[in-house]
């Protein structure tokens, strides 16, 4: 009965396992979240072992049915983890000695939890990319629909938080499309680099049994089995890379939540939230806090710092699998639970959003934002360079501002007298809306380039 009760890998030791280490060793309750990659894994390991007559066929059926049987119980909360067996691997493993007897203990040969991890953590990874990756379809589509209601929407756009040209607020809104599709890119580039299968090169040297590693990765959905079985055990790339993915997509989900709280606050009042994406004081009643965007900006930390304990963690190891790396799994599953989250609350906010319209465009004409506008008509109808257009456009904004008058509320005579030799269609460069309608060059604000981009996005995203 005592020996029952020993961990699998206790035969070589006289005493049990320290209560303390137990206790702090243990990462079932972290990895449990394994439990059906573990399991499929299992299957499909134990399907080879009868392929290559290591194990006789009915054993591996039998061994299949019982992960089956564990894999509904566990489905169907019924059963028990148990943190005396450490990890998912021996919790699965000890209920199936359980269920099938003694003939549970051949699925483990050609295999170390070493590269059974590996390959769990891999598949996870692939799996939670994907799911990321389908959120930020969604939420690129939400930012489109968005952009396409707001085309003729001028807005200022800022350099310093201080009003420098006019822009689209759509235009505004694909700058974050952009954003997202390259978070896109690189968690879709990230399940490129992990699909090599780490399964079948045991603790660290390989293994002398005669296993088909390429029937193993092509059944587990990889394309090719690892190239070192040393290599294998110790890499943790895949974590430090979808942790990186992550951070990234949080820097611009956060850079977007703290506009939105400048731009909701009651000096700016360039947007408004639906109350549904508010929250209350409980002392001033008139309150009517962006809490969630709040939120997320704080959320990025979050990720930044998950990252940077998978780094440190990583850096002073050996070459080899070591305990140091448990860590990874609550690492990166926070890290995605963490950036998930952030992107949905983001699509939620991108669509409770209305811009304050009339707010918008008479920002856009304070502030001198066309002097730029003048200088290049200079530059295109006075035949001048744009540093002597740029020197007389500067005197025209001193002069506005000595005046106390916008550039768009100044008349022509007042103009001419900075340059005599002015055409009257000059007053056109001072409007905002004309502004945003000059700026053709690919990639510009222009109405008739964001049509075109939303419309190619469209197609993209459909």
């Amino acid at each position: 009965m005592k020996n029952k009760n020993k961990a699998i890998w206790g035969a070589r030791f006289n005493n049990s396992t320290s209560k303390v280490f137990e206790r702090i060793g243990s990462s079932i309750n972290v990895d449990k979240r394994l439990f059906e990659e573990d399991i499929f894994a299992s299957i499909v390991h134990a399907q080879m072992l009868i392929k290559q007559k290591i194990i006789k066929r009915e054993k591996g059926k039998k061994i299949i049915k019982g992960l089956n049987k564990i894999h509904t119980e566990i489905k169907k909360n019924r059963f028990k983890f148990n943190t005396k067996y450490e990890d998912i691997h021996l919790n699965i493993e000890k209920r199936l000695f359980s269920i099938i007897g003694n003939d549970a203990g051949y699925l483990h040969i050609a295999r170390s939890r070493n590269d059974q991890v590996a390959t769990d953590f891999k598949l996870w990874i692939k799996k939670s990319s994907k799911i990321i990756v389908k959120n930020l379809d969604n939420l690129i589509k939400d930012f489109l629909k968005k952009s396409e209601n707001n085309i003729q929407t001028i807005m200022p756009g800022f350099t310093h938080l201080k009003n420098a040209q006019p822009i689209s607020f759509a235009h505004y809104l694909l700058a974050y499309v952009e954003m997202f599709k390259r978070d896109k890119i690189r968690f879709s580039s990230n399940i490129g680099y992990i699909d090599e299968c780490p399964l079948g090169v045991g603790a660290l040297a390989g293994t002398s049994y005669k296993i088909d590693r390429n029937f193993t990765s092509k059944k587990l959905g990889f394309k090719r089995p690892t190239n070192n079985s040393i290599d294998t055990v110790s890499d943790r790339d895949f974590a430090l890379d979808f942790l990186s993915a992550a951070s990234i997509c949080a820097v611009h989900i956060s850079r977007f939540a703290e506009e939105l709280i400048i731009w909701n606050s009651d000096i700016f009042k360039l947007i408004k939230l639906d109350d549904k994406m508010l929250t209350g004081s409980s002392i001033m009643p008139q309150k009517k806090n962006p809490d969630p965007a709040e939120l997320i900006r704080g959320k990025a930390g979050k990720n930044f710092g998950l990252l940077q304990a998978m780094l440190t963690t990583m850096k002073g190891l050996p070459v080899s699998y070591f305990k140091d790396m448990q860590e990874d799994k609550s690492l990166v599953f926070d890290g995605y639970d963490n950036i998930l989250e952030s992107i949905i609350i983001t699509s939620e906010l991108i669509k409770n959003l209305k811009p304050n319209k009339e707010r918008m465009l008479l920002l856009s004409n304070e502030n001198y934002t066309t002097a730029t506008d003048f200088a290049d008509y200079l530059v295109q109808n006075n035949n001048l360079s744009f540093r002597e257009a740029y020197k007389i456009s500067a005197k025209l904004v001193n002069y506005a501002e000595k005046n106390k008058k916008q550039l768009n509320q100044l008349n022509f005579n007042e103009v001419k007298q900075i340059r005599k030799d002015l055409n009257k269609n000059v007053m056109r460069v001072f409007d905002a809306k004309n502004s945003v309608n000059l700026k053709t060059s690919y990639g510009g604000t222009s109405i008739k380039n964001i049509e075109k981009m939303i419309s190619k996005l469209k197609k993209e995203f459909k």
